[in-house]
């Protein structure tokens, strides 16, 4: 895909264009595309090593086992999640996983107890997740994440492409269902994170994620009693905050 009628970056109509124009290719397609054609080279997908991240970790392996895998170590995560990580990677045989954490001066001046999940979690977020990501984001021109619709009712008209400022990010799940994704680990037997037994459906921070009720969406378990629903890597104007940490 050498030429595109729309420009691909900075747009939201030109992205809105994309995500008409490849709607029906479906999500392991619409990947090939980006990191073989529309970004060589220049496209990072950003995971969590959380409850359904091995689709798109498989998904990506199967295209280029050396495609930049962008993974946030906020160091407050659960040791489950951390040996999950080890494991899919040696499994699929990911060779460029790269562990972005909190700047130590900043954590040093601004959350030295490391209790700023509890205070102030936006600000926590910013310093631990939007900063970091911010930082490396500049090197790519696109990025993936693995968000879905179903996930949650802030999410139900999540676009395959989304502007985002210089860059163009890409959801290929967006339109899957549970169903899609359980049909997917059962077909690649793909192990399952070791919380998902436990009802957490949506894993980030130890401090600040709990299990999902029966008739909960899958994200209600995160910043739990706090009218928080994103830790603001996905929000343009705490992604900027963050990078001016």
């Amino acid at each position: 895909m050498s030429a595109l009628e729309a420009p691909l970056f900075g747009d939201q109509i030109a992205a809105s264009r994309l995500s008409e124009r490849f709607y029906a290719l479906g999500a392991e397609k619409l990947l090939r595309l980006a990191i073989e054609d529309l970004f060589p080279g220049r496209v990072a997908l950003v995971s969590s090593f959380g409850a359904d991240s091995a689709v798109l970790l498989h998904m990506v392996a199967q295209i280029d086992k050396a495609t930049p895998v962008l993974f946030l170590d906020t160091l407050h995560l659960f040791p489950e999640t951390l040996a999950y990580r080890d494991a899919l990677v040696a499994r699929l045989g990911l060779t460029q996983v790269i562990t972005l954490k909190p700047d130590p001066k900043e954590l040093a001046k601004q959350d030295p107890e490391n209790f700023l999940w509890s205070s102030d979690p936006d600000r926590c977020c910013a310093l631990r997740k939007a900063a970091p990501l911010a930082k490396a984001l500049a090197n790519y021109d696109a990025w993936i994440t693995g968000r879905k619709r179903f996930q949650a009712a802030t999410r139900a008209a999540l676009p395959l492409f989304e502007s985002d400022g210089p860059r163009l990010k890409l959801n290929p799940l967006a339109t899957w269902t549970q169903a899609d994704m359980t049909a997917y680990f059962a077909a690649h037997a793909l192990p399952p994170h070791p919380l998902v037994a436990k009802n957490f459906l949506s894993i980030g921070c130890l401090p600040c994620t709990s299990p999902v009720r029966p008739g909960e969406d899958v994200r209600a378990g995160r910043w739990r009693g706090r009218g928080k629903t994103e830790c603001g890597v996905h929000l343009p104007s705490m992604l900027e905050a963050g990078a001016d940490i």
